[in-house]
């Protein structure tokens, strides 16, 4: 039997916000949701919203997760965001954002995802990455081609890079 060691409080509420978050933008899923309440109870989280959430099936979460999350966040004192609203696009903005800057998704991919999650959202904190990913798609077009473009992909990926950092020290204030 493997050994599981315990999350500490902190570690815990931000994987939970981060669940939460990439949830409301559909690059999560309810049942990571569903995990990271049970990572939160362990971690010594409680409240009667946040055990129910913990004990959702995974098999049911999409139906039951939305009608727990508010009131489990508000226990643990998280932000919680109406699924598709502007404010709940850009705390998955944000997650995404930073996974760039950890090196968990290459700047591209943070670019494209951008450009087809949001194509016409009136989201204002990924429009510089829509832009980006749509160079990327010239990028890669011309270069099937042997065209070369002004723009390295070196080139847009620090600007994507740094478009990232932005989006993460937005979300600080």
């Amino acid at each position: 039997m493997a050994d599981h060691v315990a999350m500490s409080l902190e570690p815990a509420l931000s994987t939970m916000s981060d669940a939460v978050a990439l949830w409301y933008v559909g690059a999560g899923s309810a049942a990571g949701i569903v995990r990271a309440a049970c990572e939160l109870l362990v971690a010594g989280a409680d409240g009667p919203s946040l055990c129910a959430l913990a004990a959702v099936s995974f098999r049911h979460a999409d139906e039951e997760v939305p009608e727990l999350l508010e009131a489990a966040m508000q226990e643990v004192g998280l932000a919680f965001h109406p699924r598709g609203t502007i404010a709940a696009h850009e705390a998955g903005i944000r997650v995404m954002a930073s996974r760039v800057l950890t090196g968990d998704l290459t700047p591209k991919a943070l670019a494209v995802w951008a450009w087809s999650t949001f194509p016409m959202a009136p989201v204002e904190l990924p429009r510089e990455l829509k832009l980006l990913g749509f160079d990327y798609e010239y990028l890669d077009e011309y270069a099937e081609v042997g065209v070369t473009l002004e723009r390295s992909a070196e080139q847009l990926d620090a600007e994507i890079v740094a478009e990232a950092r932005r989006i993460v020290a937005s979300g600080r204030r």
